[in-house]
């Protein structure tokens, strides 16, 4: 007798449905991958600073499959419930082992779905620090993942090559067929991509009714901290405000003045923020290797940044030789044709090509050659 109870949790339904969410959890593990590394960058990593859209595209990948998972997993997990009634409980170590895979590999990707969305809201009701949790789980899920597969291989292999003429009316019981289910799963996936992608495909914005970003922020660019909550209106602002560049034992001080007196570079370049959005715009400013020059400095050598924001995450950051080295890398002073407004970073910011938002520091006040 069928284990199952109906068309749509047959183990032909189960397997297709396993197949696309492994491939959407894959797309999703790997970019997350390549976006912890360029935040945090191992030794032996190097980020190119061309394509410029690289990291836009990679980051809008890791949410979108994120997003696509969802209804996936829902759909696979109703097509293997009648499982978890099946008695007994475990029947043997293999039987033993694959349960308790699905348990780890449920609550993981449960996990992971669940916190990823409230992160792209940039709503954080918990207490743990989101971007080293996520990274650990990833790990979790992806090992589970694996496990899962060792142990399911045969079935797999047989539900996927098995001729399956007449499944859909083989048990003679209403609902939807094992077709139906598989196209209104499809269906439900294609729509959430559709409703979400918009955030970081420009062609998709005006039938994205879910996407959560859109260019109609500050100077035409979303803003995801202010100068508010980051608490530097007054220093910003300050008229001894000086650009501090230290190369050695040297320190040179530029004013606003004498910034916007050195050759200008202005550059199409995206923000691309780790919760999947992403927005072009024309940036003004000095080119960094213009900048590194006139305090004596070649281009290529690693740049420390530091924000007039004292206490945020991500006051700091490291902009690396191959950055420093593209003519594409301004301290930028303007926006979209306007003089930066104060929560896009007044009086200077660093935007670069193919960088994470996260480390296009705003209302930088020192820059260190190392």
């Amino acid at each position: 007798m069928n284990r199952f109870h109906g068309t749509a949790h047959s183990e032909r339904v189960a397997a297709r449905v396993g197949m696309w969410l492994g491939i959407a959890f894959g797309i999703c593990f790997v970019t997350g991958l390549v976006s912890h590394a360029v935040q945090h960058p191992p030794a032996w990593f190097l980020w190119p600073s061309r394509p410029v859209n690289l990291y836009r595209v990679t980051q809008g990948l890791h949410v979108i499959s994120g997003i696509a998972a969802i209804p996936l997993l829902l759909a696979k997990l109703w097509s293997v419930y009648p499982k978890l009634f099946e008695r007994p409980v475990v029947r043997s170590l293999p039987h033993a082992v694959e349960r308790a895979s699905i348990l780890v590999l449920s609550g993981a990707a449960f996990f992971q779905l669940v916190t990823g969305l409230f992160n792209v809201a940039q709503n954080y009701p918990w207490t743990f620090f989101f971007p080293a949790v996520h990274y650990a789980l990833a790990w979790v899920a992806a090992g589970s993942i694996l496990v899962h597969l060792a142990v399911k291989l045969p079935v797999i292999r047989r539900a996927l090559s098995r001729d399956t003429t007449g499944e859909d009316t083989e048990h003679g019981r209403a609902g939807l067929s094992r077709r139906g289910f598989l196209r209104t799963t499809w269906l439900a996936t294609g729509s959430a991509v559709l409703a979400t992608a918009g955030a970081t495909v420009p062609l998709l914005r005006d039938v994205s009714v879910l996407s959560w970003r859109t260019s109609n922020g500050s100077q035409g660019v979303p803003v995801n901290r202010t100068a508010v909550s980051a608490g530097v209106i007054e220093a910003a602002r300050a008229e001894g405000w000086r650009l501090e560049v230290v190369a050695g034992d040297r320190t040179r001080r530029f004013s606003l003045a004498e910034l916007g007196a050195l050759p200008q570079t202005t550059a199409e370049l995206p923000i691309a923020c780790v919760e999947g959005w992403s927005q072009s715009a024309t940036w003004t400013g000095v080119a960094v290797t213009d900048l590194l020059r006139a305090v004596g400095v070649e281009p290529g050598a690693e740049l420390a940044v530091s924000s007039l924001e004292r206490s945020g995450l991500w006051a700091r950051s490291t902009v690396p030789g191959e950055h420093t080295t593209d003519p594409l890398t301004l301290l930028a002073l303007r926006l979209n044709g306007e003089v930066l407004n104060l929560d896009h970073g007044y009086p200077c910011r660093i935007i670069a090509p193919n960088r994470p938002g996260v480390l296009q520091t705003k209302w930088v006040g020192r820059l260190e050659v190392r």
